[in-house]
């Protein structure tokens, strides 16, 4: 368990001590999709669905649950998060919604979390908002696709 840095010697779980580390500009980028019938993306894009705007509540849930993510993970440290913006662009050829979640901060561990977790979370409030229309969504594609800052440097996941 020498590389999972979330476990101590005995192997039980611990939050990392990162006050040793450097405060460096960090950013992470994640990305995701809900699946949905035409007709149940129709509602999103000709702005018909029930609950309101789709995109815009969960561009806001995105950014909210970026700001929460402490509160969410276990083992997630508390941080200054200080850019969190999100795209939700309606895609046809999905058919449905794809989502990109940009994180940024400047401190002593990353926001991958941050970002996984504003993806995540758009994505949920996108299936709330429609459920009435279309139980059968699919939230999925959920995965980190840059992270930059700190001793571990750039990661870009492959194309």
């Amino acid at each position: 368990m020498a590389d999972l840095t979330h476990f101590d010697a005995e192997g039980h779980a611990h939050m990392v001590d990162v006050s040793d580390k450097a405060v460096t500009s960090r950013v992470a980028v994640a990305e995701g999709w809900v699946k949905m019938r035409p007709e149940t993306l129709a509602l999103v894009t000709e702005g018909r669905a029930k609950k309101g705007d789709v995109l815009g509540v969960a561009r806001l849930a995105g950014i909210m649950g970026a700001k929460k993510t402490a509160d969410l993970i276990p083992l997630c440290h508390p941080l200054p998060v200080t850019r969190v913006a999100l795209e939700l662009a309606p895609d046809t050829a999905l058919p449905g919604v794809r989502i990109t979640a940009t994180v940024k901060t400047t401190g002593q561990t990353g926001v991958e979390m941050e970002a996984l977790t504003a993806v995540s979370t758009a994505a949920l409030t996108v299936y709330d908002m429609l459920k009435a229309a279309e139980k059968g969504m699919e939230i999925g594609g959920i995965s980190l696709t840059l992270k930059d800052g700190g001793k571990s440097g750039r990661y870009e996941a492959p194309a």
